[in-house]
């Protein structure tokens, strides 16, 4: 997996991105990347999201 504090617009690898945690699209080299973290039981989280509309439907969802 990339580093999600990479660049991402940049020879990233389709197979190698990060997916879409709303409609599971691997995310190489969009500028529409969207990353929401946060600390869940002493643990970093991180979901991914192609754009604004697939991470406010993730909104949604939680």
């Amino acid at each position: 997996m990339v580093d999600p504090t990479s660049d991402l617009e940049e020879n990233v690898d389709p197979e190698d991105a990060p997916t879409c945690a709303t409609c599971g699209e691997p995310i190489a080299n969009n500028p529409t990347h969207r990353v929401v973290t946060w600390v869940e039981d002493g643990a970093v989280q991180a979901r991914h999201f192609c754009d604004d509309d697939c991470r406010d439907a993730w909104d949604d969802e939680r």
